[in-house]
């Protein structure tokens, strides 16, 4: 059974930082897209950042945000950094067993998904 867990969510003040990490478990995702997503109160769950033979980022937090991962541990990141309140949502991690994605924003291009880990940022 394949399984995604994200840690590292919690409260912090506008300015600070933060590090999401995915853990996935029940298969591999090497060479494989890997992505973050976040959902805050009352809106549709929105794309963030995606890593696959690149880095990608929604404009929103580019500059801000940075994702890696580490194949060895089959693990996915998010550094967050100068986090401001509109970051409040649930942030989940989604692995996608697709080699070719056109649209790394599409919900639809990830098989598995995360349970989610809040971040609350405090103005």
């Amino acid at each position: 059974q394949v399984q995604l867990i994200e840690s590292g969510g919690g409260l912090v003040e506008a300015g600070g930082s933060l590090r999401l990490s995915c853990v996935a478990s029940g298969r591999t995702f090497n060479n494989y897209p890997m992505a973050w997503f976040r959902q805050a109160p009352g809106k549709e769950r929105e794309y963030i950042a995606a890593t696959f033979r690149g880095t990608f980022y929604t404009d929103s937090v580019k500059g801000r945000f940075t994702i890696s991962r580490d194949d060895d541990r089959n693990t996915v990141f998010l550094q967050m950094n100068n986090l401001k309140p509109e970051d409040t949502a649930v942030y989940y991690c989604a692995a996608s067993t697709r080699w070719y994605i056109v649209d790394y924003s599409l919900r639809s291009n990830y098989e598995y998904w995360g349970q989610g880990t809040q971040v609350t940022v405090s103005s």
